[in-house]
């Protein structure tokens, strides 16, 4: 593994959310000195925080999967995720409600989740999720430390034998189709392939390996932080500054000074100058070329991943029928992801995530009062309507958004709202996220794995990338890793310590709502 030359003891982390937090931690435990400078005012991200007339709302990633990826970092400094965080396990990990009435608990037991299925839609399609579920554990083995969690220097670093495991369990043909020998249902085969949405490609066309997502989902398990999932990135800040980290916030960075093929300091908007040995930038793909006056070398543009429409509401009653995580899904399928990533066009049957934190975690709420969360996908301004035609259309599709809603059974939704907040492209392009998505980079085949963007800079020796932009990709679990791996960059060495699971005190509670769910894969 390529790692920065030259001292490294001074290290500039650029952006404060979760990639440029894990990278800070494990550099930390490296013994290296860090400044973390951030242009908000708190940790986050896209990990962020609003607060609407006191309905406590996240901003970004709505569910946490693998968290002993976070713990690594905690662990790094001697510190745990589990001090400082309480952990609720959700169970089922989330609801799925079909066009035709039909509806699905999602369970990470499989022993609950082949009972479920058999009640849904008989023994045969049990019998098949107990065999996709032993493939999916398979794949997940071939992939993690080969493919995921780590550093590619160059495309040669495929040829291993754990590339001959990964096409022996089918994982380079599509997904749709291998889900499907397992799973004649087509509604369960939408369990199991809805996760390829988010890495930007549709399932018909995704390599089947990036099953894996449906694996941390549907199979290691879900967890809600309470506090939201705020609570996280506020942790491991709080961590790396207990740990010795100069923590800068409301610092924006707008130049980086070289010589000699080094970034030698880092300059604030306020004028102030940081020296540094090293740098890494966590931020947006297209702001870390922009400070470096760069632009990737690829014999073809970047293609991003579709964008969402987040409708977040806090109203004065909540749905029965709701779980902490609800997928609703329309009648069409195939059509959808054609309109969201070829023909640019707003979902004319919208599948919805629709998420319900109060479930877990009434405190986010006023007393009495509820939080939801409605993301619609949408296309990004690449291949559907431009940026600004959101400042128009945006409130439209709200309204219809909120009448699809009330069609699906949530009747009087739009008069329970008390205080809303509206994210569109619009907004997602003011914040900086190339083509109007903040889910980045799509994981088409080109841009995954060592074709995906490097973490590493040619021509600057002690630049590394951190975030979802680079290796190896998007969702919070990813995004852990990829701080991880910027950190061994700078260090040359990478720290792993075995997977730990929450103790027992971080299991939902009796109290806790008894209808539960939770963990699409998120945006981080």
């Amino acid at each position: 593994m390529k790692a920065v030359p030259g001292p490294t003891d001074h290290v500039v982390v650029v952006g404060a959310g979760l990639s440029g937090l894990a990278c800070a931690l494990h550099l930390l435990g490296a013994g290296r000195r860090v400044t973390v400078v951030e242009r908000e005012a708190s940790p986050g991200g896209r990990s962020g925080r609003v607060n609407l007339g006191g309905y406590q709302v996240d901003t970004g990633p709505t569910v946490l999967t693998m968290p002993h990826l976070a713990d690594e970092a905690f662990a790094a400094v001697g510190d745990s995720l589990h001090a400082r965080v309480e952990l609720m396990a959700l169970d089922p990990a989330y609801r799925a409600a079909f066009a035709d009435g039909s509806t699905l608990d999602v369970h990470t037991d499989g022993e609950a989740m082949e009972a479920e299925v058999r009640r849904f839609a008989g023994p045969a399609q049990a019998a098949g999720y107990r065999e996709l579920r032993t493939w999916l554990e398979r794949l997940y083995k071939a992939q993690m430390r080969r493919f995921i969690d780590t550093n590619f220097d160059s495309p040669l670093q495929l040829l291993h034998p754990d590339l001959a495991r990964l096409a022996a369990l089918g994982g380079f043909g599509r997904l749709d189709r291998r889900v499907g020998r397992f799973l004649s249902d087509p509604r369960l085969r939408r369990i199991f392939t809805f996760q390829a949405l988010y890495a930007g490609v549709a399932p018909a066309q995704a390599l089947a390996a990036y099953a894996v997502i449906a694996y941390m989902d549907t199979v290691a398990g879900v967890w809600f932080p309470r506090g939201g999932m705020h609570a996280l990135p506020r942790a491991m800040a709080d961590a790396a500054g207990d740990a010795g980290a100069d923590l800068r916030w409301s610092a924006e960075v707008n130049a980086l000074e070289r010589s000699a093929g080094r970034v030698r300091a880092v300059r604030l908007a306020t004028g102030e100058r940081i020296a540094c040995d090293a740098v890494v930038l966590s931020c947006e793909l297209r702001s870390a070329y922009e400070l470096l006056g760069l632009s990737p070398r690829r014999p073809v543009r970047l293609r991003h991943a579709p964008s969402a429409v987040v409708l977040h509401a806090g109203t004065d009653r909540t749905w029965p029928g709701l779980a902490h995580h609800t997928l609703s899904f329309g009648a069409a399928w195939d059509r959808t992801f054609d309109e969201l990533t070829r023909t640019g066009r707003l979902m004319s049957d919208p599948s919805l995530l629709i998420t319900r934190p109060t479930a877990h975690d009434p405190a986010l709420a006023p007393p009495g009062k509820h939080v939801h969360y409605v993301l619609a996908p949408c296309p990004n301004t690449e291949v559907g309507p431009s940026a600004a035609t959101w400042r128009d259309l945006g409130p439209r599709y709200r309204d219809s958004l909120a009448a699809t809603l009330e069609r699906r059974g949530l009747e009087g939704f739009r008069d329970s709202i008390q205080e809303e907040l509206l994210v569109t492209p619009l907004d997602w392009t003011a914040q900086g996220h190339a083509a109007g998505s903040p889910f980045s980079v799509s994981h088409a085949f080109a841009q995954t794995g060592p074709f995906r963007p490097r973490n590493l800079v040619r021509g600057l020796d002690n630049v590394v990338l951190a975030g979802c932009g680079t290796t190896p990709g998007v969702g919070v679990p990813t995004v852990l890793i990829s701080g991880k791996l910027a950190a061994a960059r700078v260090t040359g060495s990478v720290r792993r310590t075995p997977p730990v699971r929450p103790p027992a005190s971080a299991a939902v509670s009796p109290s806790a709502s008894a209808v539960l769910a939770g963990g699409a894969h998120d945006p981080s």
